[in-house]
């Protein structure tokens, strides 16, 4: 096992895997006591070695893993990406290019909605990964064999999972699918966070303008707070607090006391006389100013029927095609189809061509479904189409 602890052993490392056609990446990190995730460990591997980076080490500075993932040559392979990808944009403001995600992959190649890497591991490498190290403190130091063990593991077989993976999406022609998948994970917006936008996680009841500026005020401060001295939101102020202080609009000391569960030193503090001038701020915008009434959400006339079919001819498309049917459409966007909605992803790209055109000819009558025996079959309408193109046992 390989741990790198200085700048010039990383460098070195970085430098071997420079020229290889990819490299497999994950992370170990923290954050139930902060707002930012806490990089405690990077593994990186090459085709045919494999190191844990401490990011924790005095001696150490990740320049050089930076240049490996910002390396337009080097293709980057992680497993469930999402997470990795935040860690390195919050610490470069850059995301890794390019980028390959296995889950996804695996979505495209039939193994089901969001598999795990160990199944993965287990299916295709013929590992065990053993998973016991998973939660465990990787803050700490010195970091255990076994830790070390668990951490690798999770950059050698996916090796193996990757090489096999983009084979099958070779000869299937599915290697445009991903890539369309990965722009989405490439787009810096899908991590930014502005505190300004923050209010849109909290569910106010029937707030009126004056009660929604002081939510959204505060939601904006919590944020921005919680940025400053690195800890989770909930540990500010809890969702529920917002809600009630956004209704009732505290003018005094006495008035915020009355908030349940605000402790003194809160309430009495630096971070209490903030949250009073926010809400005095909130309160002398004038009226005219305020913003209109949101538009309470859509009403869709969801025609049930229509979606039971829309359902079944997905599973019979996704089934024929071997791929995850939560990748192609979710519930949500078969709901907005049967409504008569075209804003949907699945009309688009690969989805549109696996069941998105489908599903519109489906509605229209140029497409049904029929049961023949303990199958179910989509045929043509015309009287000449006599064969099914996918079935469903």
């Amino acid at each position: 096992m390989q741990l790198i602890a200085t700048t010039a052993a990383l460098a070195a490392f970085c430098d071997h895997l420079s020229e290889a056609e990819y490299v497999t990446v994950d992370t170990e990190f923290m954050r139930e006591r902060t707002y930012w995730p806490q990089l405690c460990l990077v593994q990186l591997g090459g085709p045919d070695d494999a190191a844990a980076i401490d990011t924790l080490a005095p001696e150490i500075e990740l320049g050089p893993l930076f240049a490996v993932l910002d390396n337009p040559s080097v293709l980057k392979v992680f497993h469930a990406a999402r997470q990795d990808l935040e860690i390195f944009f919050n610490l470069t403001g850059r995301l890794p290019n390019p980028i390959f995600d296995t889950q996804v992959a695996a979505m495209v190649c039939g193994f089901g909605e969001q598999v795990g890497y160990d199944t993965l591991a287990a299916r295709m490498a013929k590992a065990r990964i053993d998973k016991s190290s998973r939660f465990t403190d990787w803050s700490r130091r010195p970091l255990s064999e076994k830790q070390l063990h668990y951490a690798l593991a999770d950059v050698t077989h996916l090796r193996v999972v990757y090489e096999k993976l983009r084979d099958r999406l070779e000869r299937t022609h599915r290697s445009a699918w991903i890539a369309e998948e990965m722009a989405i994970l490439r787009d810096p917006a899908t991590f930014q966070v502005d505190p300004e936008q923050a209010w849109r996680r909290l569910r106010p009841r029937n707030p009126n303008p004056r009660t929604m500026v002081v939510l959204r005020e505060l939601a904006a401060w919590r944020e921005r707070e919680a940025q400053r001295v690195n800890v989770p939101r909930q540990r500010i102020l809890r969702d529920e607090q917002i809600l009630e202080i956004s209704a009732h609009a505290p003018k005094s000391v006495a008035d915020l006391s009355h908030t349940r569960n605000l402790g003194k030193g809160f309430v009495e503090g630096k971070q209490g006389q903030a949250v009073l001038e926010v809400v005095a701020r909130a309160l002398a915008i004038p009226e005219s100013e305020l913003p209109a009434r949101e538009r309470a959400p859509e009403t869709l006339q969801v025609p049930g029927p229509v979606v039971d079919l829309l359902k079944v001819l997905l599973r019979l498309r996704c089934d024929a095609m071997d791929v995850a049917a939560r990748l192609v459409a979710s519930s949500e966007e078969l709901d907005r189809l049967a409504a008569g909605k075209r804003d949907v992803n699945c009309l688009h790209g690969w989805r549109a061509e696996i069941f998105g055109n489908d599903a519109l000819r489906l509605m229209a009558g140029e497409l049904a479904l029929v049961l023949r025996g303990d199958r179910i079959e989509a045929v043509e309408t015309t009287a000449c189409a006599c064969q099914g193109s996918g079935t469903v046992g």
